[in-house]
C-alpha cells in the first residue's frame, strides 16, 4: 500500500527540527511515501522548509492564509515568488477564504485569495484551498480564476451537491479525518458519491484526528485510518483505493 498526505502541518505537530524529521521518518513506515508540508505564512514555511527539505517523502507548499490577511507583508509576493521556486515545492498554498473565524473583512480576503490564485497560474502549479463558511464565493472565484494547473479543495466538510458544482472545475476534494466522526454525515455523504479519480486523502494534522484515535494530536502516520474508513464505506479493496489516491496525488502535484 502506498499512501499521499496531501495537507499537514507538520511545523504545528512540533517545532523542534530533528522532531519534525521523526514524524516524517514514521510516517515512511507506514508506508506515507508522500507529505505536502502547508503552512499558513511564508516566514513558517521558511524554516520548515530548511528543518525537512532533506527529507525524501516531504514536498511543500507556500502561501498566504486568510488568517494572514491583515499582515501578510508589505513583500509577500516577491518572497512566495522565490519560495514557490526552491526545489520540491509543488504547489501554492494553503490559501482561500474563512468567513467563521472572520479574519479581516471579506474584501480583504477575496483580494489576497484572488491575488494568489493568479500567481499559482504564473508559476504553473496548482494551489491548495482552505475554506470555512465560504464555499459559494471561492466557486464562483474558481469558476473565473482557477488554475490551469488545478486546485485541491482541502478538509472537504460540505455537501455532495456542492461538490458536484466543485467537480465541474479541474479540483480535486481532499477528505480529512473527521469524515470518521459519527455525526459527519454530510461530508461521508460526499465521499461515498464521489469519483475516485477526484478524490486526496489528507491529515490535516495536527488537527482532525481519525475517531479511532480520538484524544491524540494528528500526525500523518494515523492517515491509513482515514483510508481505511473510506474504502469500507465505498466497499472497495483498501489497496486498490489507496494505489488510486496515491496516483491523483502524484498527477496534481506534476510527480513521476
Amino acid at each position: 500500500m502506498r499512501l499521499f498526505d496531501t495537507h499537514a502541518h507538520i511545523s504545528l505537530i512540533h517545532d523542534d527540527p530533528i522532531e519534525q524529521l521523526v514524524i516524517a521518518q514514521e510516517a515512511k513506515r507506514e508506508n506515507i511515501l508522500g507529505i505536502l508540508s502547508v503552512t499558513n505564512n511564508i516566514q513558517d514555511f521558511s524554516s520548515t522548509y530548511e528543518n525537512l527539505r532533506n527529507a525524501s517523502n516531504v514536498y511543500f507548499a507556500v502561501g498566504v492564509s486568510p488568517s494572514e490577511v491583515q499582515h501578510p507583508g508589505k513583500d509577500w509576493e516577491e518572497k512566495l515568488a522565490k519560495g514557490m521556486a526552491l526545489d520540491r515545492v509543488v504547489a501554492l498554498g494553503e490559501t482561500g477564504l474563512d468567513y467563521e473565524k472572520k479574519f479581516g473583512d471579506k474584501k480583504s480576503q477575496i483580494d489576497l485569495f484572488i491575488r494568489q490564485l493568479e500567481l499559482a497560474e504564473s508559476f504553473g502549479k496548482p494551489v491548495v484551498i482552505h475554506n470555512r463558511g465560504a464555499g459559494q464565493d471561492i466557486l464562483s472565484i474558481l469558476r473565473d480564476k482557477c488554475p490551469s494547473k488545478g486546485a485541491i479543495l482541502h478538509c472537504y466538510s460540505e455537501s455532495w451537491e456542492m461538490a458536484q458544482k466543485f467537480l465541474e472545475l479541474n479540483i480535486y476534494l481532499s477528505f480529512a479525518g473527521n469524515v470518521t466522526y459519527r455525526n459527519a454525515r454530510e461530508i461521508q455523504e460526499s465521499a461515498a458519491y464521489m469519483p475516485l479519480d477526484r478524490m486526496l486523502i489528507e491529515s490535516e494534522s495536527p488537527f482532525m484526528v481519525p475517531s479511532e484515535y480520538r484524544g491524540k494530536r494528528n500526525k500523518p502516520s494515523l492517515l491509513p485510518s482515514t483510508l481505511y474508513f473510506i474504502a469500507d464505506m465505498r466497499q472497495e479493496d483498501p489497496e486498490a483505493t489507496a494505489e488510486t489516491l496515491y496516483q491523483n496525488s502524484l498527477k496534481v502535484f506534476g510527480l513521476s
